[in-house]
């Protein structure tokens, strides 16, 4: 008898209309160029939320979508998981306004906080879930407003982020489909190469912490960049491994989209070719933890991922964090 798995039923998107270009930096008046940006990042355009547009409407947005394709309703929803560097409010969760949006007034709902790794652990977290008998369907959103939260006089990291949510409706399998295995990892006596260091209960909001704009996003960028290779090198080794499977049995990897450079190494290490490897990062930037999510919901779209394939999914955050997951869809 074969063992159960939790398996994507449906997946969605959500994404702001504006569009910022690299052009647009040099007349905002940073100094910068297109040719910069993309020679070390790969990035050319980001999509960047308007005033009143907000994590818990994105990430709506994006479930809405999840729900419609898997074919679930509100009331059917048990669990609501919402991965975001960038809640709306501190207090309560964002997730509690998502489901009163959505009016999932079944679900528990809660938000997990891992930076760039989060939808991977809340995945995790809702395989969990379902395997043990707890919840039958499993909402799993990652939803950012990095553009909140990035100094826009930084070139090293306001041109790297991106808005954006990105979903998947998580049930138990009934075809031998679902997650094969997943892998997970952290190491906090790195947290200082990323992170904000003002702002939260240590070091509250105050005059002083908004006049050195230390509660914006710092990034010691060159070695985030060989942390990121190295900790998603491992991460796919680690899941393939537990798979039993090779980069040669990968239909298609997804991986987190912060750098085009580090995929590639990434891609490499694994040993799958780059016309296997989906790539967005050109056109939304770092969306943090919404960005496997959004590159998922597109590749399946565009039937790049049908019936059956073997997709690898790896990332790496903050934290720092890390994560993969080897799904059969």
């Amino acid at each position: 008898m074969s063992r159960p798995y939790a398996q994507f039923s449906g997946t969605g998107r959500s994404i702001p209309s504006k569009i910022l270009t690299n052009h647009d930096f040099s007349k905002m008046g940073l100094e910068t160029s297109h040719e910069w940006i993309i020679e070390r990042t790969g990035i050319a355009e980001r999509h960047i939320a308007q005033d009143g547009e907000t994590t818990c409407g994105m990430a709506a947005g994006a479930a809405r979508e999840a729900m419609q394709r898997a074919r679930v309703q509100p009331d059917e929803v048990d669990v609501i998981i919402l991965s975001t560097a960038t809640p709306d409010r501190l207090l309560p969760a964002t997730a509690v306004d998502v489901q009163a949006e959505l009016g999932a007034s079944r679900a528990s709902a809660f938000d997990l906080s891992a930076a760039c790794s989060g939808w991977l652990y809340g995945l995790n977290v809702g395989e969990g879930l379902i395997l043990n008998g707890t919840a039958e369907t499993v909402l799993v959103i990652g939803a950012e407003k990095m553009s909140a939260i990035v100094d826009w006089t930084d070139r090293s990291t306001c041109v790297v982020f991106g808005d954006g949510a990105g979903a998947a409706i998580l049930q138990k399998s009934r075809n031998n489909r679902g997650i094969l295995s997943s892998y997970m990892r952290s190491d906090g006596t790195l947290a200082d190469l990323l992170f904000r260091p003002a702002g939260g209960a240590s070091l509250p909001m105050s005059e002083a912490v908004l006049a050195d704009r230390s509660h914006l996003v710092r990034m010691a960028g060159r070695e985030v960049f060989k942390a990121a290779v190295r900790s998603m090198s491992e991460a796919a080794d680690r899941a393939l491994e537990a798979a039993n499977l090779t980069g040669h049995d990968i239909d298609m990897m997804i991986p987190h989209q912060a750098n085009v450079r580090i995929i590639e190494a990434t891609a490499k290490h694994a040993d799958i070719p780059m016309d296997k490897v989906y790539v967005n990062v050109d056109r939304f930037g770092n969306t943090s933890s919404a960005s496997i999510p959004i590159a998922l919901d597109e590749a399946m779209e565009r039937g790049q991922i049908g019936e059956g394939a073997t997709v690898l999914m790896v990332t790496f955050g903050a934290g720092f964090t890390w994560a993969s997951m080897v799904v059969r869809f």
